[in-house]
């Protein structure tokens, strides 16, 4: 369903239809239900207060939940999250090819590169858990899991590859290979995934962008009209109810930044993509905006989503890229991670 005035171009964003119903049914509400057992929450006051009350359980975690029925304690994240730290860092400092070509379909072309970028020297078996099409059904990417982890040769200590990748040398089972690929997956792939996807959010909603924008700038408005953590689930908890009474014992929650992000009582113009507006607003401390979570418990990617991000600005807006002008429409499918899909980019005509 179209949503329209959500850019300043003539291009039309076409939200699934849920997306659409929830945009038009519930923006500018605080508490609303969703269904017998669920609680959409979107007034900025009472989402402080439901992320506060406790920390995310296991299971709430998005990246980080039990992986084949194993818990991941909390240290075994931040070991992970640490490596493949060292890996965007390290691909950040790599002097890009005076050839880079960045134009076609995005996020695709995106994501392709920063895979090769980030993780280029990694064995195939663990490189092609960064596939897109691996996002169809759980079931295959774990069927490419169990099938690479079934191979006789192992990772060798010490080997030339990336930090995230080093951390499975050590697996010498069956079971253990297994879950080290999961984490691998679980670790590298959002960061891939997110950051093409917000730069082609970016480019949908906003190009071509003026000199003198900055690209934090550009990427704060993208991630305010399409966050790509668009939800934020709470299962039922004794002290939600105890926060607003229409909050059932029972209920679980759904927090909703898709709907805050655009509030009439938050943002000027809430539906214009309008990047000027940050030079005045502070994105950690802005009422409802949450593209990387909550202070409580702020995303662990959120210092590697912003440097990739902008230096992918950077070569494209450098190259004089733009949005394919014959492309008027694109669709945001009903998925995780929230975005444009297929978006066509060209070299601006001089």
């Amino acid at each position: 369903m179209p949503m329209p005035g959500t850019d300043r171009l003539a291009r039309t964003t076409l939200f699934t239809p849920r997306l659409h119903a929830l945009l038009r049914d519930h923006r500018g509400q605080d508490v609303f239900r969703l269904d017998a057992d669920t609680v959409g929450v979107a007034g900025p006051a009472l989402t402080d207060q439901i992320l506060a009350a406790r920390p995310a359980t296991e299971r709430e975690r998005p990246t980080f939940k039990p992986l084949h029925g194993r818990s991941i304690p909390r240290t075994e994240a931040s070991t992970v999250m640490r490596a493949i730290g060292r890996d965007v860092r390290a691909a950040l400092k790599k002097p890009l090819p005076g050839d880079t070509d960045l134009t076609g379909e995005w996020p695709h072309v995106g994501h392709v590169h920063l895979r090769d970028l980030i993780l280029g020297a990694d064995p195939y078996r663990l490189r092609i858990l960064m596939d897109r099409t691996l996002e169809l059904t759980p079931k295959l990417t774990w069927t490419v899991i169990a099938t690479g982890a079934a191979l006789p040769r192992r990772l060798r200590p010490g080997a030339p590859v990336t930090s995230i990748a080093g951390l499975t040398a050590d697996a010498t089972t069956y079971s253990d290979r297994r879950y080290a690929m999961g984490l691998y997956r679980r670790a590298a792939a959002p960061v891939c995934f997110t950051v093409s996807t917000l730069v082609a959010n970016a480019y949908w909603l906003g190009a071509p962008f003026d000199d003198g924008t900055p690209n934090e700038h550009i990427l704060y408005e993208s991630m305010r009209l399409l966050p790509p953590s668009w939800n934020i689930l709470r299962n039922a908890s004794p002290e939600y109810p105890a926060l607003d009474d229409r909050i059932g014992t029972g209920d679980d929650v759904l927090l909703l930044p898709l709907l805050s992000h655009r509030d009439p009582e938050l943002w000027d113009d809430p539906d214009t993509f309008r990047p000027e507006r940050w030079a005045a607003l502070d994105p950690d401390d802005h009422p409802g905006y949450l593209p990387f979570g909550h202070a409580s418990e702020r995303c662990w990617g959120r210092h590697m989503v912003m440097p990739l991000a902008g230096m992918l600005l950077d070569v494209l807006r450098a190259d004089g890229v733009t949005v394919d002008p014959r492309q008027t429409t694109a669709k945001v499918p009903l998925a995780g991670l929230l975005g444009v899909d297929k978006v066509r980019l060209v070299r601006a005509r001089p």
